[in-house]
């Protein structure tokens, strides 16, 4: 870097706190991040998609007396729900009475089920089920001739650890001809750890091979007391471990993703979610256990559930998802880039209370030259709405920052006071190009701090 080079990287803290892969998940035109709404509109939760000839099949939680939802599409967008049970029994280690919460009734703990194809007419599925034995979940297996099913069980689990907790979650990745169960113990029934973890399996899917290995595990504060669900994507050179966290049960429930050169790690984790409930504008209420899958347009889609409006259950969505370069970008929700990881001159960086995205905050933006330049990353040319997190003390009263949108003027970013430290989001609308673009913000009247960015 040269010595005048205007890049700041302020408090070496902040630096360390910021070396994290950052979050994109971007939208196109309209101004506002909602998504499309649900393809699935009743409960199917934890959806697995796999496809089949030209039909797409998804598999789902247990509910609606069914131990395995299952439904079919040509397009990912029509879905047809079928009236069976692609699970109508379970293997003889899981306990089919058994409920969730203990004594309720319609949740019997069967839960995000993963099938995939050994051949022409031989399928798997992989699920989580209640351990007669130890009382803990488990993972069994399950074989068919058809998509569809029956699913015939296996007598024994695949996967089973009640010493950390259990195991749930699982899903398949497959390279060089070797296929991977990834699962996560259900560490947080318990107080322990939630580790994502990857092993091979053998050729059929019904045997488990070779080293585990523990991949990534609750360590941030969006994340709660664990991780889950595991989605593996290769994009290019890098695997995109998808996951989600925090409580299943609210709007608190998240997806993100940690990324890696190599399969087994180490994975660097996103600083920020890529799906949440505010990044949808509550349109989408804990968006979580994803899958992803390529369609027949060969452009990549994103499936998952989220609540309904009063939280009685998880529908089906599925997003285009687009890429910069190994980054996921969800069409319909909010890219946050956060003020200290942007290129400032004549400002600053310092660590924040109240609430400030990520712990830091740009400051002293305070002079005719002082600037703060974020490069925005997204997929189609369009009228996207910018949110700036600020907050203003200034006793004058209200306050601006001039905008800057590609080298050329695009009015101001105004602030009413809010006094220092105390994090709001005030709304405008920017025009942007494909690909990368720069927003950036100036001096303007009286003083204001900027927290973060989000573009939908």
């Amino acid at each position: 870097m040269r010595a005048d080079a205007p890049r700041r990287r302020a408090i070496a803290a902040a630096t360390a706190l910021l070396m994290t892969v950052g979050l994109l998940t971007a939208t196109a035109a309209p101004a506002v991040a909602v998504a499309s709404g649900p393809v699935i509109d009743q409960n199917f939760a934890d959806p697995d998609v796999m496809k089949v000839g030209r039909t797409y099949y998804a598999y789902a939680t247990n509910s609606d007396g069914r131990n395995i939802k299952w439904a079919t599409s040509t397009d990912l967008v029509t879905w047809t729900v079928q009236g069976t049970d692609a699970l109508p029994t379970l293997g003889a280690w899981a306990d089919p009475d058994w409920s969730f919460p203990p004594g309720g009734s319609g949740d019997h703990g069967v839960w995000a089920p993963e099938v995939f194809a050994t051949g022409p007419r031989s399928f798997v599925m992989w699920y989580t089920a209640h351990d007669r034995a130890s009382g803990k979940q488990c993972i069994g297996a399950a074989t068919a001739t058809a998509p569809g099913g029956p699913f015939v069980p296996r007598d024994t689990a695949l996967v089973c650890t009640p010493e950390i907790g259990g195991a749930i979650d699982a899903s398949s990745y497959t390279e060089n001809g070797r296929r991977y169960i990834l699962w996560k113990n259900d560490g947080n029934c318990c107080a322990q750890d939630t580790w994502l973890r990857l092993q091979q399996v053998s050729a059929d899917g019904l045997r488990r091979t070779g080293t585990e290995t523990q991949l990534i595990k609750q360590n941030k504060p969006f994340e709660g007391t664990l991780v889950e669900a595991p989605t593996l994507w290769k994009r290019g050179g890098t695997y995109v471990l998808f996951y989600s966290a925090n409580f299943f049960g609210n709007g608190s429930y998240v997806s993100s993703y940690a990324t890696s050169t190599s399969l087994r790690g180490p994975y660097t984790k996103a600083a920020t979610p890529l799906m949440t409930t505010d990044a949808f504008a509550g349109s989408v209420r804990g968006p979580g256990g994803q899958d992803v899958v390529t369609g027949p347009d060969g452009r990549d889609r994103i499936v998952f559930h989220g609540w309904n409006a009063d939280f009685t259950y998880r529908a089906m969505y599925s997003q285009r998802l687009d890429w910069q370069g190994s980054r996921p970008i969800v069409e319909g929700a909010k890219i946050r880039y956060e003020a200290e990881d942007a290129d400032f001159a004549r400002a600053n960086a310092r660590y924040a209370a109240g609430g400030a995205s990520n712990g830091a905050v740009v400051g002293g933006i305070d002079f005719a030259d002082s600037r703060v330049t974020f490069t925005v990353h997204v997929p189609r040319a369009g009228t996207y709405r910018l949110y700036t997190r600020f907050a203003n003390g200034s006793d004058a009263g209200a306050a601006s920052h001039t905008l800057t949108v590609n080298g050329a003027a695009a009015g101001t970013v105004d602030y009413p006071v809010t006094g220092w430290d105390n994090w709001q989001v005030t709304e405008r609308d920017v025009t942007l190009r494909a690909g990368d673009n720069t927003v950036s913000y100036g001096k303007g009247a009286n003083y204001a701090e900027v927290d973060a960015i989000d573009v939908a």
